[in-house]
């Protein structure tokens, strides 16, 4: 598994029904399965990567976040995970709401578009950047809805969801050192992790938190 894969499954409570979101090869759903106990289960959209999946005994059907979420009814998992497929969905707003209605918690992870790298390259040659995690040109590019750590804890402010955990992880899935701080994850965090649920006592995170 990849390391941002492992801090996803800490997060997660042992014993617990998962539905991973963009599942590709299955790894976290084992994971989850061997060593937390969890009735763990994906939806991928790539058939190749479904395919794969079953052969090795995994609950994993072929959709997509887009269409797929909908036909779920309500609470129907203890956790939603989608894993860096949130820039590469047609609606991320209304992909979040299904994970949240389906599901009592989401976790969600994403490569961060306001990364220093990324707006030096932009700002130095006026053209979409193109790194590691953003490596393919913008006309071929799935990520259609690039976003910055800013960006989402906005948006789960304006839908009122609940920020019960956040971390920025550089591109190896490591903790970042400054991760307490919104200002400086955004700017030197490769990838989010965040971990929401629908609503409650929960304040929302401060710049310096």
């Amino acid at each position: 598994m990849r390391l941002d894969q492992r801090l996803i499954a800490e997060m997660i409570e042992p014993g617990t029904r998962v539905l991973d979101v963009g599942s590709g090869d299955g790894a976290l759903i084992d994971h989850l399965f061997r060593l937390r106990g969890c009735d763990a289960r994906g939806i991928e959209i790539d058939m190749r990567e479904v395919t794969r999946s079953v052969a090795h005994g995994l609950p994993v059907v072929h959709g997509d976040a887009d269409h797929d979420l909908a036909h779920y009814p309500n609470d129907a998992f203890d956790y939603v995970v989608l894993q860096r497929t949130l820039q590469a969905v047609e609606r991320p707003r209304e992909v979040l709401r299904q994970m949240l209605r389906i599901g009592r918690h989401a976790i969600v992870s994403f490569p961060n578009f306001g990364h220093w790298q990324l707006r030096l390259k932009l700002l130095l040659s006026g053209r979409m950047p193109m790194t590691a995690v953003w490596h393919t040109p913008w006309y071929e590019t799935p990520n259609i809805h690039p976003c910055t750590i800013r960006d989402f804890i906005a948006l789960c402010a304006e839908e009122g969801y609940c920020v019960q955990q956040w971390m920025a992880v550089d591109e190896d899935g490591e903790r970042a050192p400054w991760r307490r701080s919104i200002r400086l994850a955004n700017l030197f965090g490769e990838q989010a992790l965040f971990l929401l649920r629908r609503e409650g006592e929960c304040p929302p995170p401060s710049e310096e938190s």
